[in-house]
């Protein structure tokens, strides 16, 4: 008796795909600069550094709602803990930021300033290769990703899913914030990183450079999309939808979930890594605060206003819900806090799919 074949994956992205994506390249490496750099400031067209500075925030949160769609959306593992994950890159990143400061510092040492006022004699052990970038771009992958693979093959092995996992990432991320707070750890306290001033021995604060993050962080999101397709496309990708469907049966059909979930899941911690290290030299600050369980149940959200399971649709959300956060907190402060929680339970009771499945669900319905 033969078996079945499986069913050949189809292409990467459509015609249609392939224009959009096209368009969206070069958005964001030809117009944004020609906008920014070459048209005048008093120009109707011209791009503020104010919308740079936000666009590229926005695409960094995109790419953690990307990733939380591949664990979420098709693996349907709830995660409450990716904001640690992003942290950790940011703090990566950050180190080296804090190193290239040089004897700039208030303190005209080789330290860092808050090393100094806190008396420390010398660099902790974990600081020993910020001084590199190379060795930066690696661990700002590598300590995501370890964490990741340390923690959910302990979870997974466990059998722990469903809202029990969720509470462990919240408790995760809760217990890594406390942690980064107290000073005798080395990463600068409630404070952080902050007043970086160069990047690879250039300045960070002029338009070219803000600039050049914007473009490498819009090509990073469009790179980890094509990746999120070829995933999802791909054997791997149905295993984990079924997974998510019927995990029971995906076991007595022979496969293992715990090596596929445990793959995703720090696939999709290293996207988040990446994000946050494209974040930091952008906003400037990396503090605990950024791993506040509240950050990591946004991220959750943008994926569900946008839509699970689309791949595209987080990536709107996030930029749907963040342009909607810049606005709220500018002209209405106190409402924005309640206008996020209507707006989850409004897309979970009503709008399942989110803003993607809803404009697909109405372009379906056109004659």
């Amino acid at each position: 008796m033969t078996t079945p074949a499986l069913p050949t994956p189809g292409p990467l992205l459509s015609r249609r795909g392939w224009s959009a994506f096209i368009v969206a390249l070069l958005l964001v490496c030809a117009v944004a600069p020609l906008l920014n750099l070459l048209v005048p400031k008093d120009s109707l067209f011209h791009l503020s550094d104010y919308a740079v500075a936000l666009v590229g925030k926005i695409m960094c949160y995109a790419i953690c709602a990307l990733a939380m769609d591949l664990i979420w959306g098709y693996t349907g593992i709830l995660s409450l803990g990716h904001g640690v994950f992003f942290a950790l890159g940011g703090y990566v990143m950050g180190m080296y930021l804090m190193r290239q400061i040089g004897r700039d510092g208030n303190y005209k040492s080789e330290l860092p300033d808050f090393m100094v006022f806190l008396d420390w004699k010398a660099l902790p052990w974990h600081w020993a290769l910020s001084d590199s970038f190379v060795a930066t771009l690696l661990l700002v992958v590598l300590v995501p990703g370890l964490v990741a693979l340390v923690f959910g093959y302990f979870a997974f092995r466990s059998r722990i899913k469903g809202v029990y996992f969720s509470i462990i990432t919240q408790a995760m991320t809760f217990a890594a914030m406390l942690l980064f707070f107290r000073n005798e750890t080395g990463f600068g306290g409630n404070n952080g990183f902050t007043d970086f001033k160069r990047i690879l021995g250039l300045p960070i604060a002029t338009p070219s450079m803000r600039m050049t993050l914007f473009v490498l962080t819009g090509v990073t999101l469009l790179a980890f999309f094509l990746l999120a397709r070829w995933l999802i496309n791909a054997k791997f990708g149905r295993v984990l939808q079924a997974i998510r469907d019927a995990e029971s049966r995906v076991m007595f059909s022979g496969y293992s979930p715990v090596g596929y979930k445990l793959t995703i899941w720090t696939i999709s911690a290293m996207m988040c890594g990446v994000a946050g290290a494209l974040y930091v030299p952008q906003v400037g600050i990396i503090n605990p605060s950024e791993m506040s369980p509240a950050n990591s149940i946004e991220i959750a959200i943008w994926a569900a206003v946008g839509g699970r399971a689309s791949l595209i649709g987080p990536i709107v959300g996030a930029f749907l819900v963040n342009g909607a956060k810049s606005w709220l907190t500018v002209a209405y402060p106190e409402f924005w806090l309640y206008v996020l929680g209507a707006l989850f339970i409004g897309v979970t009771l009503f709008l399942p799919n989110g803003v993607v499945g809803l404009a697909r669900r109405w372009t379906e319905r056109k004659p």
